[in-house]
Formats: C-alpha cells, structure tokens, sequence
C-alpha cells in the first residue's frame, strides 16, 4: 500500500469550516498537517480569496495550488479517496445530504455570527480568545487585536442578515433545530443513519462554536439539548468508527425524525435562498422577504445564489424515479421550491 502524503491545510480552531473539514480528515482517516493561520508557510501559494482553510493540493502540473471552500474540497477528497466516503451512495440520499450540509454552511452560521458578534458576552470572548489563537503576545498586543477583530466582525454581521429585523428569526430557528436534532438524536447516531455524511461534519463545524465556544448559544444548547451537546464532542474524531454501507438510511423509509429537521430547512432556508436568488439576478440592493412569518431584510449574497443553481444542477441530475424520490420528500417538508423548474 502507498502511504499517502500529509494534506497540508491552514486554519484556525475559532473557524467552523477549519472544525468542520478537521473532523472529517480524522473520520476519513486522511493524513493531514495543520498550519495555524498566524503561522508561516513558506513554499505555500495564496489563495485568489482568503478563506479559512485553505487546504493546498497538486495542480495539474504538479505544483501545489491554493483550494478554499468546504464542500468541494469534502466531494474532491471522496473522489479521490474512497474509503470511508461520506457522501451516500444512493444519488437521492445524496442530494438530501448536500441540501443538509449547505443549510448547515449557510444558514445555521447565521446563528453562529449572530451570536458571536451580537451580545456583549460573546463579543468578549471571541475578542479575548480569537487573537490568542494566531500566537504568543503581550497583554496589551492581545487586547488591541481583540478590540481591531470585534470593529471589523460587527460590522460584517449585516452580510450574514444579522440585524435588529432578523436576530429574532434566527434565534428562534436556531432552538427549532436544536429541539428537532435532540429528538433525531434519541433514536439514530447521525443525520442520515449510523454514519455521518457531509451534512453531519457541517452541522458539526457550527456546532463547535455554537454549543462549545461562544457563551449565549453555548448555555442555550447545554440546557436545551444535551444529546447534541456531547454529539460535538463526539464527532470531533470518529476515526474510530467502522461504517457499513447498510448504515445509511433509504431514501424511500426517512424516519419522522429526519423529515422535521428537513422541515426546519424548508421554513427557513429554502425561502432565503429563493429570495436571496432573484434578487441577485435583479441586480437589488436588498433581500426583502418573510421567514416563518416574520419579514426578513439583508443584502444580497451571490455566494447562496450560485448554491441554490448547484442543488437545482445535482437534483438535475438525478434519473426520474430518484427525483420522483426526493421531490416528495422536500414538498412533505416545504422545501420544493427549492427544486421548481
């Protein structure tokens, strides 16, 4: 057997994305080799975006090239790694896996920057904390760079949607999922059966900061949901764990449990990224829209247009009887126009 080469990848341990592709190159049983973000990499190229983290792998030619963006680089590696892949076999399940690992990426960080940056506890521990992370300085470099992290993270909370209009919808939906994972939590190990897929390792990352990291939602997800509390802590290394391919649940038996959480997604997300879609293909300054009842304000994010054309490509993709499969489970969860022609 060839060894493989440690996956040289750069992040931080504040970072939900850095938490989330961390655990699954432990699950995956992938050699890797972190490089703090504070630290030097001499030899490494830079990425066109700064995003954490940045994960470095051989181009065509051969020279290493600088990759950002989680879930690509999660279906990269099952390509070309087989073993212990987490993306489902069954096309159908498949999707229910990406539209679940894009909800956790994209809609419950909402709820992480929310409560990061919005209550005065939080803020203050992400100030004192974060800067420490990037290596040794004095107490006074320490504050300063905490006080320089807080100016430019609050203001940055209205790329998110967080505002005065949206903060209670997203706490709210925040609870909604702790309370439907909890009950899934009861009686199946993971999302989609006994062993994790994308969606587990991106629920994960947010969970690291959510219900281990930041105070206020740190208190609410211990008193509220003690199953996903200790879930964390459990999935930050399943390189113990032996999956088998019957581990996964059938497209065609989703448990009760399953289809509420996916009925979060399809009260919360679904709308946003329809909302969010047309009005970056209108060129608007704003999304104006209603979640759950509630009005829901933010400026507009090209970034979630592009992921509701890929979940609309992959669903695309599928033959007619695993569409016919998945259309009737996201119309039992009010998700279907995430899949309108």
């Amino acid at each position: 057997m060839t060894e493989l080469s440690p996956i040289a990848l750069k992040g931080v341990p504040g970072s939900p994305y850095t938490r989330k592709m961390l655990a699954l190159l432990r699950y995956r049983r992938l050699p890797y080799r972190l490089i703090l973000a504070s630290h030097e990499a001499p030899g490494l190229p830079m990425p066109k975006v700064s995003l954490l983290p940045t994960f470095f792998f051989p181009g065509p030619d051969g020279e290493l090239q600088a990759v950002t963006d989680s879930s690509p680089i999660l279906r990269r590696l099952d390509a070309e790694h087989p073993a212990r892949r987490v993306r489902p076999e069954d096309p159908a399940l498949a999707f229910l896996d990406s539209l679940l690992e894009d909800y956790a990426d994209e809609w419950l960080t909402k709820a992480m920057f929310h409560y990061r940056w919005r209550y005065e506890p939080d803020i203050k521990r992400a100030s004192d904390v974060l800067p420490a992370w990037r290596g040794r300085a004095s107490d006074a470099a320490l504050a300063e760079a905490g006080k320089a992290i807080a100016a430019r993270q609050i203001p940055r909370l209205r790329y998110v949607g967080s505002n005065e209009v949206t903060g209670p919808v997203i706490e709210a939906s925040y609870m909604r999922f702790l309370d439907a994972f909890e009950a899934h939590l009861r009686d199946h190990a993971f999302l989609l059966g006994a062993r994790p897929g994308g969606g587990d390792f991106g629920a994960f990352g947010q969970l690291t900061q959510l219900a281990m990291f930041d105070p206020t939602p740190m208190a609410i997800t211990a008193a509220r949901a003690q199953r996903v509390f200790a879930w964390v802590g459990a999935v930050e290394d399943l390189s113990g764990l032996e999956p088998a391919p019957s581990d996964w649940f059938s497209p065609s038996a989703l448990p009760a449990s399953l289809k509420a959480i996916l009925a979060e997604v399809g009260r919360v997300y679904a709308p946003l990224l329809i909302a969010n879609a047309k009005a970056v293909q209108a060129g608007a300054e704003r999304v104006e829209t209603e979640i759950g009842g509630q009005p829901w304000i933010q400026q507009p994010f090209p970034y979630q247009a592009k992921c509701l054309a890929w979940l609309r490509e992959e669903y695309a993709a599928l033959n007619s009887g695993q569409r016919a499969s998945v259309a009737a489970t996201l119309a039992d969860a009010g998700c279907e126009a995430l899949i309108a022609a």
